[in-house]
């Protein structure tokens, strides 16, 4: 028996918003019972700067969350916990306080890595709710963390759209999130339509099939056009050195000081160890629904393709991998509807049978090209954002004297980089470049056509089935990204000195 099409209302989805709730979220809470919490939020910058936010947040009262009563309330209370969090751990000088005699009350161990139960145990309990690990989340930050500054106009625009609540207060950081908040809202329309075009190709209607697969396209454009005006308003220096710090997790954050994770303290002495990824694109469920509609697959980093894989048949399933680790930091209902989806997907098959029809196949190919495109835009700004930005940070290190190497304050943003390697690790905590490469390539293998398979499979330049695959622009071969300028390409790699060369 064919499994029936999910319904979004089932999941939590928006018709309209997609994966973003179909309210405004609440920007306090209205009971004056968690005061405490929403205080705390309002002055985080405040408190970070004048080094009291760990003092105030020990002292806190253990509130019960029995008075959240509606999801609206769950979402933000579980939002403002999240940052507070993060604020706790990576608001001091460093996560352990590394260096200072200040004593601590929690039996020797230092502050900095234990989260007092004032915190921990409200965050945990709204974190069980909403079926979501205790750590800053994609959803808190992102889905359930902005409001419209006019309630009559649209959300999907940057021209409406505020944060509600951030680490830092800069601008830069709440255009960071609202980024991300207007995709999702200009992706929103896309599920319904993708979810009929999956029920047209069941009853083999291939103008709707077609219909729905040049509007998704379309919309992909669109979204890619969103995601570069980061550069607008959001400053690679001050989200490298300011904002990034404050979204990493307790996943392979050992050399920042802490080998075991964040331990939270739940009141009952047994204090556990928590190591998860920190927040990450990778956590949106609508990119995620992208590749399941489309068919693109994604393997572990590193892992290729088999051989003994047909090109021109349906996908093989997907093995565990960084992407589907991933799932387990979405809402549970937003993470179930994409189990759902992949029961019932079949567009990809659909084309593939039809490849006769030639408009279907172009608009399909177009989705594939559009969603790569999208892809390519997100690692020239993970470049710029992060992997020149490191590399400055590197340099300015080794220029230091030992005496101020030593007196600089501890770069946890350096930290997210592998020790004694060049591999730079995001915030979700998988090895950076490499994985949006092969996630990039990827997406274009589910190609019908062979010359959209070869457009879209350009990779590092060598001679598959006697065809050649070209290097992307600006691209080397072992993940180094170059700056083009006027005079030439200037390369950021530390062995050539910043020496422009063609």
């Amino acid at each position: 028996m064919i499994p029936p099409l999910p319904r979004l209302s089932d999941y939590d989805i928006s018709p309209q918003n997609g994966f973003l709730p179909s309210e405004i979220p609440l920007d306090v809470l209205p009971d004056p019972y968690y005061n405490p919490w929403e205080t705390v939020a309002r002055n985080l910058q405040g408190l970070i700067l004048s080094k009291r936010l760990r003092q105030i947040i020990d002292t806190l009262p253990v509130l019960s969350t029995e008075l959240l009563l509606t999801e609206a309330e769950w979402r933000r209370a579980c939002s403002i916990l999240g940052i507070i969090t993060h604020a706790y751990v990576w608001g001091g000088d460093s996560p352990l306080d590394v260096g200072t005699s200040e004593p601590s009350h929690h039996h020797g161990t230092n502050r900095g890595q234990i989260v007092p139960p004032s915190v921990s145990i409200p965050f945990s309990e709204t974190c069980k709710h909403l079926e979501l690990p205790t750590v800053a989340t994609y959803a808190g930050l992102v889905l359930w963390n902005w409001r419209p500054i006019f309630t009559g106009e649209q959300i999907d625009s940057l021209d409406n759209l505020a944060t509600l609540t951030t680490v830092t207060g800069s601008l830069d950081e709440s255009w960071f999130y609202l980024i991300s908040v207007a995709i999702e809202a200009r992706a929103g329309p896309i599920i319904p339509m993708m979810m009929e075009a999956i029920s047209a190709a069941r009853r083999n209607d291939t103008h709707t099939v077609i219909a729905g697969l040049r509007s998704f396209a379309e919309r992909l454009d669109d979204l890619g056009h969103l995601l570069e005006r980061m550069y607008e308003s959001c400053d690679p220096h001050v989200f490298y050195h300011r904002i990034r710090p404050f979204l990493a997790g307790g996943k392979n954050m050992a050399d920042a000081g802490l080998p075991n994770g964040i331990m939270f303290d739940d009141g009952t002495g047994t204090r556990p160890y928590v190591q998860y990824s920190g927040g990450s694109n990778a956590q949106s469920s609508v990119i995620q629904f992208f590749d399941i509609v489309l068919g693109v697959e994604h393997r572990p980093t590193g892992e290729k393709r088999s051989d003994s894989s047909d090109s021109e048949g349906p996908m093989p399933s997907a093995t565990h991998n960084f992407i589907l680790e991933m799932r387990k930091y979405m809402p549970g209902p937003h993470r179930r509807f994409l189990e759902h989806v992949e029961s019932v997907a079949n567009i990809r098959e659909y084309v593939d049978a039809n490849r006769h029809d030639r408009a279907l196949v172009t608009a399909f190919d177009a989705c594939l090209a559009m969603l790569r495109g999208f892809r390519d835009k997100h690692i020239r700004m993970v470049s710029r954002y992060i992997i020149v930005k490191s590399r400055e940070s590197r340099s300015e290190s080794r220029s230091l004297s030992p005496q101020k190497a030593i007196a600089q304050r501890v770069n946890i943003a350096n930290t997210l980089q592998r020790g004694g390697s060049k591999k730079l690790r995001g915030t979700g905590g998988t090895a950076l470049i490499s994985f949006l490469k092969q996630a990039r390539d990827e997406t274009g293998e589910p190609a019908i056509d062979a010359w959209a398979r070869r457009l879209l499979n350009n990779g590092p330049a060598e001679s598959i089935d006697g065809v050649a695959r070209l290097g992307k622009m600006s691209e080397h071969l072992d993940g180094e990204v170059e700056i083009v300028g006027l005079a030439g390409t200037w390369s950021v790699d530390d062995s050539e000195g910043g020496i422009c060369h063609w």
